[in-house]
This record gives structure tokens, sequence and C-alpha cells, in this order.
């Protein structure tokens, strides 16, 4: 039975490297399209895999369980195959919590904005709820509902926004020229987080630098996710100074 990453567009991805580098134990890439999905979530032939964009809320009809925490969220990326019967986990909360801290970002009283509305989006939201944001704003190209804004209302109305969470893939390889949002005018921003993790250096997160804001790309909550999606697949139980590791190691292959 196989561990790996279902998704559609994988070229991109480190988690093999990551996966493999954590636990002496093969771990595959399997790109799928929608059919291909479908026939795979049914066959349930896996022990354990990791989902990403576009099936993290897709994949929950064909799940026999659901942690509390995914359900919450609404969003599953992590899936354990016991004798047939598939429980869903939301790991990337774990990895962008560590992001928050381990860069010691604080969100408490804060007004927050989280770009993007899929799966990463809801993972966020929870994160800075978590956290205590103050005021957490969800914009999207196409807003559905009163809990979603435009980037126009953004750019005109939350520019006040001190901390930024991109959660779109606006920007990561190969459309590395591409930004979700100038942050020209938005002078009260102190932290932007981009959860891509390639490239390693995202134009948003460049600007951001450039204008004086604290800005992290998101390698070391790929690899948090990852320690906590592997405790999950065998019950065991990792040290956190992996993450540190192995993230490093990637630093110096990229």
């Amino acid at each position: 039975m196989r561990y790996g990453l279902i998704g559609e567009k994988l070229g991109h991805s480190y988690s093999k490297y990551i996966h493999e580098r954590m636990v002496d134990c093969e771990y595959d890439l399997i790109p799928l399209n929608e059919d291909e999905f479908d026939l795979f979530m049914k066959a349930k032939k896996f022990a354990g895999i990791n989902v990403t964009i576009p099936y993290k809320e897709r994949v929950i009809p064909y799940l026999n369980d659901v942690d509390d925490l995914a359900k919450k969220i609404g969003a599953v990326n992590t899936i354990v195959n016991t004798n047939g019967s598939l429980k869903g986990y939301n790991t990337d909360f774990y990895g962008l919590l560590y992001l928050f801290n381990s860069n010691k970002i604080k969100v408490e009283h804060k007004k927050c904005l989280v770009l993007g509305s899929g799966g990463t989006a809801k993972t966020a939201q929870a994160v800075l709820e978590k956290l205590k944001a103050k005021e957490i704003i969800t914009v999207s190209r196409k807003p559905r509902g009163s809990k979603e804004t435009s980037y126009e209302e953004c750019y005109e109305r939350h520019n006040d926004a001190q901390v930024i969470v991109n959660t779109t893939p606006v920007g990561m390889y190969p459309n590395m020229d591409a930004s979700p949002l100038d942050l020209a005018t938005f002078i009260q921003c102190i932290a932007v987080i981009d959860v891509i993790f390639n490239p390693i250096e995202t134009r948003l997160t460049k600007q951001a630098k450039d204008l004086g804001i604290l800005a992290v790309t998101g390698l070391p909550m790929l690899v948090a996710q990852a320690k906590q999606a592997e405790e999950y697949f065998r019950a065991i139980k990792l040290d956190d100074a992996i993450i540190d590791t192995i993230t490093q190691e990637l630093m110096e292959k990229i």
C-alpha cells in the first residue's frame, strides 16, 4: 500500500524529498485529473495520502470519518486508510501555526487579510482565530456572500490591514512574476505570510521586504505539516527539530 501526495499539478512539489527524508519509506507524487481523482479515491489503494490543490475540500465526501479540527475548517490535506476506512485530518493548520510562531508573528488584536477562498484560506482563518486576531477579512476574485470581499473593495476599505496571508497560487512557479496584491498602500502592514513555497521568495514577499515589512514564505509550513502527517500515517512521534533540519537542507538544494 502506497503513501503519497495527490493533486492536479505536482511538478513544483518538494513533498517526496521531505517525506522520504523524514521516514525511510517510499512516497509518491500522484497527479490526478478530476476523473482520475474519483477513481483513485474509490479504489482506496493507499495507506496514507496528502491532498493538495484542488482537492482539499472535494475529498471530504469520500471519507468515513473526519477529525474535529478538519471538520471545523472544512478542508482535509491528510488521509489515513485503516482497513478500508478513510479518516481525514488537517495538518496544514499545524504547519501554518508553526510558521507564525517560529517567526514570532503576533496577530492578537490586529486586522488581518486572507487572500483566497479555498481550503488553505479556511485553514488560515482558523489559525488567525486561534491567535486571537481582532478582525479577519477574506479577499476573493469572486466574493461569495457578506463574509468575502473583492480585491477592489480591499484596496478601498481594508488597506489598514496589519497582517496579510496569501493562500492563493498567484506567484507560484512557473508564474513567478505575478502577485495577488500591490502592498504600496498598505502602510500599516507589519507582516506578510505567503504560503507558496516554490519559489522561496515570491514577488509579494519581495515587495514586502522592500517596504520594510516582515515577510515569510511557506517552506517551513510544508515541512511542518508533513511531520504531523507522518505522525498520523504511522502512529509515531517525531521531534520538532526535524522541521528546521529538512527546511535548511531544502534551502541549500533550491
